[in-house]
């Protein structure tokens, strides 16, 4: 957050400084960037706190709810600088070439591939899904304020369009995040099932138990990046009930185990 606050000064200061359309969107990138992790940071404290009697499963999808509302921002704003960026091309305005634009483009990419680098060794270190989303947007925001460089450079040659075009760019780069984060938010809020990959890894396991004769169903549900499994097997009618249970606790560890499952629930059903 410190360093997109610093960026976003920066940014926002010298693009409307030198009228440029690129450096604008750019800044309202790190804008986004601030919100995003401040919403991130707030969903994240809700969402550790553990069950209670009036949330069993404790309160992950909070962090979900909280990434509906970052999506919707972006959206929205994205829509704002993509409509600025049109009418910029339009009218065929023209940004004042500065070197503080070089420098603040630098300045930018440089803080930000250091931050993709932190964020991708403490993603390998915690392995957490939201880590991995960060280190993926500073390494396009690499990739976006290098284009607003171009935009700079071509300017010298009175290049003026490619500004606005690559304010075009990084606006709708934001809104297809922005959509994109929505959808996986909403999907998980709709409780949607745990993908067939995991599915696939979770029948293994479920294979591996020789006294396990079938399995009757499968059905999950999220609980944050994270899901409840609900299995119904099927076992020999004359095993003991203490074996059979003793059988479902282990399954049930096993299942729990893997990094995206919460908790796994297993009934047993004799024939």
């Amino acid at each position: 957050m410190g360093g997109n606050i610093f960026l976003l000064v920066i940014k926002a200061t010298v693009g409307i400084i030198s009228r440029s359309q690129a450096m604008i969107a750019d800044s309202i990138n790190s804008a986004g960037d601030i919100f995003a992790s401040l919403m991130t940071f707030i969903g994240n404290k809700i969402a550790s706190v553990p069950g209670d009697k009036d949330h069993n499963f404790g309160h992950g999808k909070a962090e979900y709810l909280f990434s509906l509302f970052i999506a919707i921002s972006m959206i929205l704003v994205s829509i704002k600088t993509i409509i600025d960026s049109i009418m910029s091309l339009v009218n065929g305005s023209q940004l004042n070439f500065s070197w503080w634009l070089v420098i603040v483009c630098i300045i930018t990419i440089i803080t930000k591939f250091i931050l993709y680098i932190y964020t991708k060794a403490t993603y390998k270190k915690y392995n957490n899904i939201l880590l991995e989303s960060s280190m993926k947007d500073h390494r396009n925001d690499c990739i976006i304020t290098t284009f607003t460089l171009i935009s700079v450079f071509l300017s010298l040659k009175g290049i003026y369009w490619f500004d606005g075009v690559v304010g075009i760019g990084i606006s709708a780069w934001i809104c297809k995040t922005g959509i994109e984060i929505f959808m996986e938010s909403y999907n998980v809020l709709m409780d949607v099932s745990i993908d067939e990959k995991t599915k696939e890894i979770i029948l293994d396991l479920v294979h591996g138990y020789k006294d396990i004769k079938a399995v009757n169903e499968i059905s999950s549900t999220p609980v944050g990046y994270q899901y409840i499994i609900v299995l119904t097997i099927a076992v020999d009618g004359n095993m003991t009930t203490y074996d059979s249970h003793n059988l479902a606790d282990m399954l049930e560890k096993n299942i729990a185990g893997l990094d995206n499952v919460y908790k796994a629930i297993v009934h047993v059903e004799p024939i």
